[in-house]
């Protein structure tokens, strides 16, 4: 078993790491229904075939990251053998003990998880903020966007000058846009923290720390996310060192 396989958050460390407060700073992301299909156990799916956590099911991981059009885009299919496969899309057990209908995003794992109830989460991999540019704490979805305009905030501009031209109006959507396909807004106290859950083209990234300071979602997984989540639902972010 790797160390990445051994990243999983219990319930005890989720609520001991909800106790410990929030920390803010600007993320670097500011702007303006795919599901799996089920396979037999037994299906010996040219070794991408996945299992479940109970052991009772493959998942058909090439045709859930395969080629899709969503809103007059085509979305290129995902080079699984550039993702880990524990990032793969996959219901599992819900380790977060939060309320159905909240989403978890365990940083230190590169994990998010969506609860569903009856002890059920879906979970997803990520990518994270570099060091310096996290966030944590809990939140709410305010709103949400399909195919989002990037526009970066004024101090990451300042920071990179190649970004100017982004300075008034952002970046238009389309399929190299740094938000991809969706973006969900996260506020807290009715202030938002400028930290986003949103879509990327660089697939590849997930699993590490290379954004500035957002949770970045495979594009298929965060159009899968969109479709679950309503305006309004609790997020939690955990920052990584919080347990």
């Amino acid at each position: 078993m790797t160390e990445l396989s051994d990243r999983r958050l219990s319930r005890r460390h989720f609520l001991a790491a909800l106790g410990l407060g929030a920390a803010t700073s600007l993320a670097g992301c500011s702007t303006g229904g795919r599901r799996a299909i089920l396979l037999s156990a037994n299906d010996g799916y040219g070794g991408y075939g996945g299992y479940g956590d109970d052991g009772t099911a493959g998942i058909d991981y090439a045709s859930m990251y395969g080629p899709i059009e969503d809103e007059g885009y085509l979305i290129p299919g995902i080079d699984l053998k550039r993702v880990p496969p524990e990032f793969y899309r996959q219901e599992v057990a819900d380790p977060t003990g939060m309320a159905p209908g909240t989403v978890v995003i365990d940083t230190e794992g590169r994990h998010a998880y969506f609860t569903q109830g009856g002890g059920r989460a879906m979970r997803y991999g990520v990518g994270i903020g570099r060091q310096g540019f996290s966030w944590s704490g809990n939140a709410v979805m305010q709103w949400k966007r399909k195919w989002p305009t990037w526009t970066p905030p004024s101090e990451m501009i300042d920071r990179q000058p190649e970004l100017e031209k982004y300075r008034n109006g952002g970046q238009q959507p389309g399929l190299k846009n740094p938000l991809g396909a969706r973006a969900l807004y996260l506020f807290q106290n009715k202030q938002d923290t400028l930290y986003r859950l949103h879509g990327t083209p660089e697939y590849w990234t997930i699993g590490k720390a290379v954004s500035s300071g957002c949770v970045r979602f495979m594009n298929h997984d965060i159009i899968d996310l969109y479709d679950r989540v309503p305006n309004g639902s609790p997020v939690v972010v955990l920052q990584s060192g919080m347990v």
